[in-house]
């Protein structure tokens, strides 16, 4: 517009030479600032020099929210297909009949009628987006809708459903936007309702959080409205369908193999151990290889908010919470569920995470008899761990001098394993720590094993190794001597070392 100024000058019809003295003092104005727009690039140097293009770089960041990962390639006029012949779906169909047949049945009675629908409505789709519309609705009435195809990947590690429209996925330790979505947030919420009643639980506006678990044991958080602004928000902890065992934590790097005959040998000889970690470093699955080294004969007790361990022995007892009912009554909390275990006789307590008073109560259980007993809570690294264990305990509400809490964490707890998350998303075990004892107020550790970063390559991966600390005798190696493996412990403390 601005260079174009001149030209509706022209055309002014009257006044000609007017127009001509314009362009004159233009062609001559040039002259005169001449002079002045040097001064200007002068003055513009010093700014460039103390300046260094730091506004272009604050807006490199904004490309990212456009990789959208492709999830069965579904097009707008896919979605608004299926729309239309879900809602004839449901006015045609019977729910409470349907409700008596079993899934099998179901679906197929489901697929009779859309394509009925389908060929009423006259609808033009290719064989293949028939099929994919059938599953999908299919998935909508007896499944969990648009989230099938995410659980069935075993790729996916947590998937993250913020409202209808915004899925997330994290693959390889990173996160990325799906393009799947619900119709709408009330399809998001029957969803929410479908997985949590399958154990007995509810989610509902007077209720609006809630823990569960999929049938195969992954974990989920559902936290709706009111408070959650922008419809239901869904997170689902994926396990993978093939359990993980110790020798594939050495394959993906998150331990060395010296590292993982350690963490062998303390499983198999009844070591209090605690393993420590922020959220999604891995704790849980972390827990399930230790307890594959329980015998098969010993009597386990698992107690966790959502049952989500794996184990493997046959002697297992599973013990699970339960939230409060309708009028507020009939919880049962991690504390009761410790509690009572003491009573069943067990020879290992295995506590899913540690977050409240009953870290008290396991700390009891590991010393008065249950050896080998294992937990998990949320800290950054080991001294930190014993910190929070201190914590919970005097939020417990147990007038306790801090000596005396120090002396029995001391007491109980052996052996903390750290895991941790590193920037790249891959997930390591970055300390091996003994817990020795006392002095004065301190609580004293020693590392066995340490995690080394040593920068990162040129694809922005963390480049490290696990190294021993030269440790040659743990505190631990009577007990090791006890069961038989204290010429393993030394050999892979030896092989570490070198």
């Amino acid at each position: 517009m601005f260079g174009r100024r001149t030209g509706p000058v022209e055309p002014a019809k009257g006044t000609p030479a007017p127009a001509a003295k314009k362009p004159a003092p233009d062609s001559a104005a040039p002259q005169k600032p001449a002079a002045k727009p040097q001064p200007a690039k002068k003055a513009a140097k010093p700014e460039s020099k103390s300046a260094p293009a730091a506004p272009p770089r604050v807006a490199a960041p904004p490309p990212k929210p456009q990789s959208t990962v492709e999830i069965g390639g579904r097009s707008d006029e896919y979605f608004q297909t299926k729309t239309t012949i879900f809602n004839a779906l449901i006015d045609t169909i019977d729910l409470s009949q349907l409700a008596q047949l079993d899934t099998e049945a179901a679906a197929e009675e489901i697929r009779d009628i859309v394509n009925e629908i389908i060929s009423i409505k006259n609808v033009q789709m290719s064989i293949a987006e028939q099929e994919s519309l059938l599953q999908d609705i299919c998935n909508d009435v007896l499944g969990y809708g648009p989230l099938e195809p995410l659980l069935a990947r075993d790729d996916i590690a947590d998937i993250m459903v913020n409202g209808a429209n915004r899925v997330f996925i994290e693959v390889g330790g990173k996160i990325q936007l799906t393009n799947v979505r619900f119709r709408d947030n009330a399809q998001l919420m029957n969803i929410c309702q479908r997985i949590v009643s399958q154990v007995g639980r509810r989610v509902d506006e007077a209720s609006p959080i809630c823990d569960a678990r999929l049938p195969d044991g992954s974990r989920v958080n559902v936290i709706a409205p009111p408070l959650s602004i922008d419809g239901a928000a869904l997170t689902i902890r994926k396990f993978k369908k093939d359990k993980l065992r110790i020798q594939d934590l050495v394959n993906f790097g998150s331990i060395s193999p010296e590292g993982a005959k350690v963490l062998e040998i303390i499983g198999h000889c009844r070591i209090n151990t605690l393993i420590s970690g922020g959220t999604g470093s891995g704790k849980t699955t972390l827990l399930n290889c230790l307890t594959s080294f329980i015998e098969h004969d010993e009597r386990v007790i698992t107690c966790e908010d959502a049952a989500e361990l794996q184990l493997q022995q046959p002697h297992t007892v599973r013990l699970e919470t339960r939230p409060p009912n309708l009028e507020g009554t009939g919880e049962v909390t991690m504390r009761d569920l410790v509690k009572n275990c003491l009573r069943m006789r067990p020879e290992r307590i295995i506590v899913g995470e540690v977050r409240g008073p009953e870290a008290f109560d396991l700390l009891q259980a590991m010393n008065t008899g249950h050896d080998g007993s294992m937990g998990t809570l949320h800290a950054n690294s080991p001294r930190e761990a014993l910190q929070r264990i201190e914590s919970m305990i005097t939020m417990g509400g147990y007038n306790l001098p801090s000596k005396t809490i120090k002396e029995m964490i001391v007491g109980s707890i052996d052996v903390i394993v750290q895991a941790a998350r590193l920037r790249d998303g891959s997930r390591r075990i970055t300390h091996i720590t003994e817990v020795l004892g006392t002095e004065g107020d301190t609580i004293i550790t020693q590392d066995l094993f340490v995690y080394d970063m040593d920068g990162e390559d040129a694809d922005g991966k963390i480049i490290g190794k696990h190294k021993s600390t030269g440790i040659a005798r743990p505190a631990f190696w009577d007990r090791a001597r006890y069961y038989g493996k204290e010429a393993e412990l030394a050999g892979a403390l030896d092989a570490a070392s070198e």
